[in-house]
């Protein structure tokens, strides 16, 4: 009997992101059904190929979104955020979902705070379906150091070396960073995630994290 593959989703904003964050974890996991949304960059000559070409490294399937992404960081309206995460994601039952905190992952890209912010909404209002929703749990005290673990997270991953590498590598291989670059300095070591698998209690912590 074939058994069913974990269904899963990452809701990102950047290409890169699903990587930094949760590249590790999605490398160890080849056997996942697993769908990348990206909300920004869909046009962009250069990150949009490599995006595609970092799916082919995992061996997963995803699409892009045109969500604005100028210079500016202009806070968009949360309602239409959350129409094109419905519009992209596939209306399928996932077994995970996972994505950005609602304070983002380092201080500050208005994106990634926004689209934590409507996925945990959409998931804990039931717009969108999940049996769990992970939450990239990272922290870089106001930019006093490189984004890392948080130590009260639910979940850490310690990668191992060779897994650590092949994520590094998708970031200066496939998405061009150079080895003195942010991304590729802070490339984390340890990922963390905040876990809920109850809709109210993860609605209770957004309110919270968000006042």
């Amino acid at each position: 009997m074939q058994v069913q593959k974990k269904k899963v989703a990452v809701i990102v904003a950047h290409p890169d992101d699903e990587i930094l964050w949760a590249g590790g974890m999605l490398l160890n996991n080849p056997d996942w059904d697993c769908f990348i949304v990206c909300l920004c960059r869909k046009y962009d000559p250069d990150r949009a190929p490599r995006f595609y070409k970092a799916l082919d490294a995992l061996a997963f399937r995803g699409i892009m979104g045109n969500l604005d992404d100028g210079p500016t960081q202009t806070p968009q309206d949360q309602l239409e955020i959350d129409q094109l995460i419905i519009q992209l994601l596939p209306k399928i039952d996932y077994d995970l979902i996972l994505t950005h905190n609602p304070l983002g992952e380092y201080t500050r890209h208005l994106r990634h705070e926004e689209i934590g912010i409507s996925v945990t909404k959409l998931w804990s209002e039931g717009k969108i379906f999940s049996k769990e929703l992970m939450i990239f749990a990272y922290e870089d005290n106001n930019k006093q150091y490189y984004p890392k673990a948080i130590t009260l997270a639910d979940l850490h991953f310690v990668l191992p070396d060779d897994l650590w590498q092949k994520k590094y590598e998708i970031i200066v291989n496939i998405y061009g960073f150079n080895a003195d670059s942010w991304e590729a300095i802070t490339t984390p070591k340890i990922e963390a995630f905040w876990k809920f698998t109850n809709k109210i209690d993860a609605l209770q912590w957004l309110k919270k994290t968000i006042l």
